[in-house]
């Protein structure tokens, strides 16, 4: 039998001990590295807590209440006492006008013509008033006394008649008739002598006292017609108030226009107030004299002082109704007035205004 040859084993007796030694762990070299900061996590933490604590103080922190008013200011709608067709408007729109500056004019032909008719009556009472002042003409008295005499020298003659006729009679030479005509002729005469007699008196006497006084009347009356018509005159022209601005001109030249028909708005912008509806549990916190700050959007949220001057009497109306699950009553609703502390030239009717009921003091 053939014997195989043994491979031979060329090892080195280091590698040959390595490898019938058993094998050991390798230690692991220890890690000399800084171990990460623990702030961030901090940082969150903190960041989570006041977020949580904001959203807690937001849920139950009290809600503001913020009340809304208005500016408003005076307003005057100008109109005429009489009718008329508008003959000039020299004034615009936006204008600032001065006490006294005249906004229409109107037209009025007859009432110009009723003026000159009561100047024209008031000159005749005039004449009148003046002729029984002046008294009886010294012509007027003459020819009274003249016709006096003539009735005297009258019943003279128709005396003298009636003698004779009498005597006449008497003795049966004249007939009854002729006695009885000579009487008539006699009382006849002696009533025209009556009134001559009056006559001639009542003219050196002049006027009496209640024709004096008719005269004085007259004339009086005359000159009321005149202011009367004047006055409608004067109120054909019509004149602004007060300082003002002017809002709207409601009517153009040419147009016809009655009396009480607005011709011009103004805005006085020198009574300013701010307006309040609040609630009947608002108001009776507040009184007359209070201050408190108001913000304007308009003018950039500027803050202004106003001052309550005004609370209405008396409530208009329910701005809240009740529910019936709670049982509450309806509120009703106060006007209020308070008037900025300054003047603020900036401010102007309509601009909105809001204050923090609750933080207004």
């Amino acid at each position: 039998m053939e014997q195989r040859a043994e491979p031979e084993v060329n090892e080195s007796p280091a590698r040959a001990v390595t490898q019938r030694e058993p094998l050991r762990a390798k230690k692991t070299p220890t890690d000399t590295r800084p171990r990460p900061a623990r702030a961030p996590s901090i940082i969150v933490g903190l960041v989570i807590a006041a977020v949580a604590g904001l959203s807690i103080w937001y849920l139950v922190r009290p809600q503001p209440l913020l009340v809304q008013g208005e500016v408003d200011a005076t307003r005057f709608d100008i109109a005429a006492r009489v009718d008329g067709r508008v003959g000039e408007i020299p004034v615009e729109r936006g204008q600032n006008v001065a006490a006294g500056a005249v906004l229409v004019k109107i037209d009025n032909p007859e009432t110009v013509a009723k003026h000159e008719q009561a100047v024209a009556a008031k000159i005749v009472a005039d004449a009148q008033l003046a002729n029984i002042k002046v008294g009886t003409r010294a012509e007027v008295i003459a020819a009274k006394k003249a016709a006096l005499e003539r009735a005297q020298a009258s019943v003279v003659l128709a005396q003298k008649t009636y003698d004779r006729t009498s005597q006449l009679a008497e003795h049966g030479n004249a007939p009854i008739a002729r006695l009885d005509q000579a009487t008539d002729s006699l009382h006849e005469s002696q009533r025209a002598v009556d009134q001559a007699k009056s006559a001639y008196e009542q003219a050196v006497n002049g006027y009496t006292k209640e024709e004096h006084e008719i005269a004085e009347a007259s004339v009086g009356k005359a000159l009321a017609d005149i202011k009367a018509v004047q006055s409608i005159i004067d109120q054909m022209v019509v004149y602004a108030p007060v300082p003002s601005q002017v809002y709207k001109r409601n009517v153009e030249p040419g147009e016809y226009v009655s009396p009480g028909v607005p011709l011009v708005t103004l805005i006085d912008l020198n009574d300013l107030w701010v307006h309040f509806d609040l609630r009947e549990d608002l108001v009776k916190s507040l009184k007359v004299g209070d201050r408190y700050v108001v913000r304007i959007p308009a003018l950039a949220d500027r803050r202004i002082t106003v001052e309550v001057r005004l609370i209405a009497t008396k409530g208009e109306y329910a701005s809240w109704r009740a529910t019936r699950a709670t049982g509450d009553f309806d509120l009703r609703t106060f006007s209020i007035r308070a008037y900025p502390v300054e003047k603020v030239p900036e401010l102007r009717p309509g601009m909105s205004a809001y204050v923090d009921w609750q933080q207004r003091k």
